[in-house]
C-alpha cells in the first residue's frame, strides 16, 4: 500500500516545538519549557504528588495531551519517535518538585527506560534527602509480545499506559502518599493488555516513504507505534465479527502459553475498563463499529464491561490503525489490592486534560430498540386504477434501466471520480438493485402505476441516501402526485408528459440547477421539454445533453466544487447526467 507521506507543517525539526506551543496556546492551564520540551501544569498544588511521563513525539494526545488536574504534572517530548534526553527528564522533574513525591510512569521502550532512568537516578544522587521521594512506574502492556520473546525485551508500552496516567493521577489528586499511588498504579500495570491492528505503516515527516510490503487487501496484527513489525499478517482483511474475537483472545487467554499475561478467570464474573484506541489514520466512523464489535466479543465471552472509552489515545501519527486495551478490574474477594470501585472512581474523575476522552462514567448498556413506539398507519390513498398499457412492457422497461444502471457503474464510478465524491455509480447502482428486487417481488408492476412511482421515490430515499438520493426521491414524490391527479385509467405518454413536466417543476423548488449547469437536471429536463416530439426525440436530446456536460462550466452538483481547469482538461462528462441518460435509453429500446 502507499503510505499517506504529505504533512502541514514548517519543517520537520519544528514540528514538535510548533505542535506544543500550539497545545499551551489552546490549553492556558499548561505552561511550556520549549527549550527542553516540557508539559507542565502552571498552577501546581505543590503539596500533592506528582506524575511525570513522556517519550518520543507523534503519539498525541500522549503524551503532553494528558498533562492536566488528575492525571499528569509534566510529560517530557522528545523528537519523533526518540526518547528525550536525560537532560530534559531531570529538568522535568525539577519543574514539578513538590512536598511529597515524584512518580514516573514510562512506557517499556529501552530510549525511554534508560533516559527517565538515569534521570532518577542523577536526581537521588544530586538530593539524596529525596531519593526515596521518587518512584519508578515501567509499563508493558503489549501482548503481540509473546513470553519467548518478552523474556528478553518485556512487553512493549501501548496504549494501556493512559489509564495508569489517569487512575494514578485521580488517586494523587486525592492527597494520598506516594507510596499509595505508587502501589496503585504498579498494580493498574499489572493487569493491563493491549493487541494494535494496522493496515499500513505511519509516515514520519521529514524521512523516506518506507516501503511496508503491505498489501492493498492485508492487515498486521501487533503491529508497533514506532512502525516495529507485528506479530503476523492476515490476508484477505477479515470482517470485524472475526478479527476482534482473534484480538481479545490474545488479551483474555489463559491457556496461550506464550500470553496469558493477565489472570483471567474466563467464568463470567471477570469485568474489565475496555479503551478502544485510534492509532491515528482511522476514521470515526471505522472507529464507532470496532467498538460495537469489541462489546458484542467480550458480551459473548461473559466478561462484564464497566467502562468503555474510545478515541485517539496513543497515536502513531497518521497510522490507520487501532489498538484494544483491556483493564482486568480486582475481584471482589481479592484481597491486599486496590478495589473496582476505587478503580473505577478515580478513573471516573473529572480532569481538565485536553487529551482525556468523555464517557459516560457508568456501566455501559446493552443496545436496544423500544418497544412503545407508537405505530403509524395509514390508508392506502389512491386507487390502482393507473395501469400501463402494457403491463409485461412497463416492467421490462424497468428491469432494463436498472440493469443498465448496474452495468454503467464502474464508468459512472471512474467519472465521478474526476468530477465529484467517487460514490455516484454505487449510489445509482444501490438504487437499481433495490428496485430490482421490489420488481421481482411485485410492488412495482405495470399494473399499479402509481404505487410503482411512490415505491421508487422510497426506494431512492432509503437505498442511495444522500444528495442524489434526494434528489430522484423528490423528482419520484412530484411525479407520483401528478400522476394521481390524471382522470385517465391508462398511463399514456401524454399522461406520462404532463406528469413529468409538474415534476420537472416541482425538483426546481428544492435545487437551483438549471440547464445548462452540468447536473442530472440538462438530460433530464432535455428529455421531458421534448416528449412531445416523441419518445426517440426525447432520448437523443437526453443523450446530447449529457454528451454536452463535459464541455460545461459547472454551475451547481458535486463539480462545482472541483477545479473548473481540471474539469475542461478531463472533458469527462457528469456522472449525475450520464445516469439519467443510461435509464431513458434503457426504457425507450
Amino acid at each position: 500500500m502507499v503510505v499517506q507521506s504529505k504533512h502541514f507543517l514548517n519543517t520537520a525539526p519544528s514540528l514538535v516545538l510548533d505542535s506544543l506551543e500550539g497545545l499551551c496556546t489552546i490549553n492556558t492551564h499548561l505552561a511550556l519549557d520549549p527549550t527542553h520540551r516540557v508539559v507542565y501544569l502552571a498552577d501546581q498544588d505543590r503539596s500533592k504528588v506528582a506524575l511525570l511521563c513522556g517519550g518520543g513525539s507523534g503519539h498525541e494526545p500522549s503524551h503532553s495531551g494528558f498533562v492536566g488536574q488528575g492525571a499528569l504534572t509534566a510529560a517530557v517530548c522528545g523528537n519523533v519517535f526518540a526518547s528525550p534526553s536525560a537532560g530534559q527528564v531531570r529538568r522535568a522533574i525539577d519543574l514539578i518538585d513538590n512536598e511529597k513525591g515524584t512518580i514516573i510512569v514510562v512506557k517499556n521502550y529501552t530510549g525511554d527506560v534508560l533516559n527517565f532512568g538515569l534521570a532518577k537516578e542523577e536526581y537521588a544522587a544530586r538530593y539524596p534527602n529525596k531519593a526515596d521521594r521518587v518512584k519508578f512506574v515501567i509499563v508493558g502492556d503489549d501482548v503481540a509480545v509473546g513470553k519467548t520473546q518478552g523474556s528478553i525485551v518485556g512487553r512493549r508500552g501501548l496504549a494501556g499506559v493512559c489509564l495508569v496516567y489517569k487512575i494514578a493521577g485521580a488517586l494523587a489528586q486525592t492527597g494520598a502518599s506516594v507510596d499509595e499511588v505508587y502501589d496503585v498504579a504498579q498494580y493498574v500495570s499489572s493487569r493491563l493488555g493491549t493487541i494494535g491492528v494496522g493496515l499500513d505503516h505511519c509516515h514520519v515527516p521529514g524521512t523516506a516513504v518506507p516501503d511496508t510490503h503491505l498489501g492493498a487487501n492485508e492487515l498486521e496484527i501487533g503491529l508497533g507505534i514506532h512502525n516495529e513489525s507485528g506479530h503476523r499478517r492476515i490476508s484477505p482483511v477479515p470482517p470485524l465479527n472475526e478479527l476482534i474475537p482473534t484480538l481479545l483472545e490474545m488479551i483474555t487467554s489463559t491457556t496461550d502459553k506464550e500470553r496469558s499475561f493477565i489472570p483471567f478467570k474466563n467464568d463470567s464474573t471477570d469485568r474489565v475498563v475496555l479503551l478502544v484506541n485510534n492509532l491515528g489514520g482511522l476514521s470515526e466512523l471505522e472507529l464507532g463499529g470496532v467498538v460495537a464489535e469489541a462489546r458484542r466479543a467480550l458480551d459473548k465471552s461473559g466478561i462484564k464491561i464497566m467502562r468503555i472509552l474510545s478515541g485517539s489515545f496513543m497515536t502513531s501519527l497518521n497510522m490507520p490503525g487501532f489498538s484494544i486495551t483491556v483493564l482486568l478490574l480486582p475481584a471482589a474477594n481479592d484481597t491486599g489490592t486496590p478495589s473496582a470501585d476505587l478503580i473505577l472512581s478515580l478513573l471516573d474523575d473529572s480532569t481538565n486534560t485536553p487529551g482525556w476522552k468523555w464517557s459516560s462514567r457508568s456501566v455501559p448498556k446493552p443496545p436496544s430498540v423500544s418497544s412503545s413506539l407508537p405505530t403509524v398507519t395509514h390508508a392506502k390513498a389512491w386507487s390502482a386504477s393507473l395501469k400501463a398499457p402494457d403491463i409485461n412492457q412497463f416492467n421490462s422497461a424497468v428491469e432494463r434501466a436498472c440493469r443498465a444502471l448496474i452495468t454503467a457503474e464502474p464508468e459512472i464510478t471512474y467519472m465521478d471520480s474526476i468530477a465529484g465524491d467517487g460514490d455516484c455509480g454505487l449510489t445509482l447502482k444501490g438504487g437499481a438493485t433495490a428496485v430490482l428486487e421490489a420488481l421481482s417481488k411485485g410492488s412495482i408492476s405495470g399494473n399499479d402505476v402509481l404505487g410503482s412511482v411512490i415505491t421508487i421515490s422510497r426506494i431512492a430515499e432509503d437505498a442511495m441516501g444522500g444528495t442524489s438520493g434526494a434528489l430522484y426521491s423528490i423528482f419520484f414524490s412530484a411525479l407520483a402526485q401528478a400522476l394521481a391527479k390524471s382522470s385517465s385509467s391508462t398511463a399514456t405518454q401524454e399522461v406520462w408528459r404532463t406528469a413529468l413536466e409538474a415534476a420537472l417543476g416541482r425538483l426546481y423548488t428544492y435545487t437551483r440547477a438549471r440547464p445548462p449547469s452540468r447536473t442530472l437536471v440538462d438530460p433530464l429536463a432535455a428529455f421531458i421539454g421534448t416528449l412531445s416530439s416523441g419518445l426517440a426525440a426525447a432520448v437523443e436530446a437526453a443523450r446530447e445533453a449529457a454528451e454536452g456536460t463535459k464541455d460545461m462550466e459547472a454551475k451547481a452538483g458535486r463539480s462545482a466544487y472541483v477545479d473548473s481547469i481540471k474539469l475542461k482538461a478531463e472533458r469527462v462528462t457528469d456522472p449525475g447526467a450520464w445516469g439519467v441518460k443510461v435509464v431513458v435509453e434503457a426504457l425507450a429500446q
